[in-house]
């Protein structure tokens, strides 16, 4: 999934890889279908040659249309995005005051390995 740039914000779209064409290396379409601002279609095109100059073509409304027509086919496919699952059944088990405890989301405030003992106490230290 690639994003373009449209009336001040990040919009997802459709990515499509496209077969290159002349010096270029690497081609991706991206499309746009309505902004969620300002309505309008919008294509870009991306290449990237062997000297890893990178050249962008942008069109909008109607030419943006009539272009995405003309590049359909030289589509090879289209970049779908990989979906993970959350790990929601892990749980760290730990030990705080000799009760056995789970962790569930927050890491960084485990107590890992505290004893509770009252007979220790830390004011009336001896030195020798």
């Amino acid at each position: 999934m690639g994003y373009i740039h449209c009336c001040g914000g990040l919009h997802k779209t459709k990515s499509y890889k496209v077969i290159p064409q002349g010096d270029f290396v690497l081609c991706e379409l991206d499309y746009l279908k309505k902004c969620p601002v300002c309505g309008h279609t919008v294509v870009q095109l991306t290449r990237v040659d062997k000297n890893d100059n990178i050249s962008v073509v942008r069109k909008s409304n109607s030419k943006a249309v009539s272009f995405f027509d003309k590049m359909k086919k030289f589509i090879l496919y289209e970049k779908i995005p990989q979906t993970y699952k959350k790990c929601g059944k892990f749980y760290l088990n730990y030990n705080e005051y000799g009760v056995k405890k789970r962790c569930y989301s927050n890491l960084s405030t485990l107590k890992i390995g505290l004893c509770e003992s009252k007979s220790l106490n830390n004011n009336n230290i001896q030195s020798f």
